[in-house]
């Protein structure tokens, strides 16, 4: 059987961390910025650890281990 690749869009935006959280870009950053405070802007400049819903996906996508 061959090998699982790894999800290319996938690898370009998460990170899983050393303690196995995934992390990524913070959503609502790319457009609409006009009307959003620039504290609110740099809040959301760091990355996102993602939610536990979504993180067993992300990792599938990823080939990481539980």
């Amino acid at each position: 059987m061959p090998k699982m690749k790894t999800h290319s869009g996938a690898k370009k935006r998460f990170k899983v961390t050393g303690t196995g959280k995934v992390r990524g870009r913070h959503p609502f950053t790319s457009h609409i910025l006009e009307k959003k405070s620039p504290k609110k802007k740099r809040a959301l400049g760091g990355p996102k650890i993602m939610s536990d819903h979504d993180t067993p996906r992300i990792k599938r996508m990823l080939g990481v281990g539980k």
